[in-house]
């Protein structure tokens, strides 16, 4: 149920200059599905329905141990032949190994079922500590809410983080989580003083960003030692100060590209680079192409994404 709320908010009506999407829930065995927690659904759409489909989400159900009958497998494996993205996350995630679409590639579950996710199919090489991944037109993600991210990652990488934020905030979501799932396989840091001191710090860090900030400076306004401000961050994000950072600097960057006709060199100086130079390797590095490729595609004027252009179908 969970998984079928996070789906249908994310790709459902944003208002006023937002893309729109059609949306619709199919089965193999259209009627009355029930879900995890009693309440059925009235599914009405057969199998025909992912054959327009631009985007197929296969979704976590708590048979995900049964493999699907062939009519599903067969219909997941036609819908990518085609060229529809196809996506899963948490246990969804077994359905698109068992159509045979995950084999060498890297894919991510729950991290709970991702050992089994190994051991029933060892030609896909499952990473239990990502949020999601990315594999062109195969994207997985991992369990519960990382459906959100997920989501959150479709509507960014085809429209545009500016897209993607306006509509995490509707949501009340963090428009990109750092870190993975690896913050969350131990039992999860206690709340306390110092994590009320790093929550300050992180704050404080996304309004400064176009200064430098070193880690000793960080740990400085968290009154930590680098190494415990090091440990600390680790375990309350899942990565490293320069990595989260990075990041930031990576997504401010992309916003203004979108947003603004700001130069690439004054963007980079607002996000704390030293040149346009420096920003157009790590935007290249990270996201691919250099930054005023990304603005063509994503600032104002941008024309349409190719993929999540009219539909979103699960």
């Amino acid at each position: 149920m969970l998984a079928v709320g996070i789906v249908a908010e994310v790709f459902g009506p944003h208002g006023e200059g937002l893309p729109g999407f059609e949306f619709a829930l199919c089965t193999d065995r259209p009627g009355l599905v029930t879900t995890d927690v009693g309440v059925p659904l009235t599914v009405t759409a057969g199998l025909d329905r992912l054959a327009g489909a631009d985007l197929v989400i296969a979704l976590p159900g708590a048979g995900f141990r049964t493999p699907p009958g062939p009519a599903v497998l067969t219909a997941l494996a036609a819908a990518y032949e085609r060229g529809a993205l196809v996506a899963a996350h948490c246990v969804g995630t077994f359905a698109l190994a068992a159509a045979g679409l995950l084999d060498g590639r890297r894919a991510t579950t729950h991290w709970r079922f991702a050992q089994l996710l190994a051991s029933r199919f060892p030609e896909v090489e499952v990473a239990a500590e990502a949020l999601y991944l990315d594999e062109g037109r195969i994207v997985t993600g991992a369990g519960a809410a990382a459906g959100a991210d997920l989501c959150l990652h479709l509507i960014r990488r085809e429209h545009g983080a500016s897209v993607a934020n306006r509509i995490a905030r509707d949501m009340v979501l963090p428009a990109h989580r750092d870190g993975g799932q690896a913050q969350y396989l131990a039992t999860p840091v206690p709340a306390d003083g110092e994590d009320e001191r790093l929550a300050e710090v992180l704050g404080w860090a996304r309004e400064h960003l176009d200064r430098p900030l070193p880690v000793a400076e960080l740990a400085r306004r968290a009154v930590m030692s680098k190494r415990s401000f090091a440990r600390r961050f680790a375990a309350a994000t899942g990565t490293t100060p320069h990595a989260w950072l990075r990041e930031l600097r990576l997504s401010a960057a992309e916003e203004l590209l979108e947003t603004t006709d700001l130069p690439v060199e004054e963007v980079a100086r607002r996000v704390g680079y030293g040149s346009a130079a420096v920003l157009r390797e790590q935007f290249v590095r990270r996201r691919g192409v250099p930054p005023r490729t990304y603005r063509r595609a994503f600032g104002a004027a941008a024309a349409p994404a190719p993929y999540l252009d009219h539909a979103a179908d699960l």
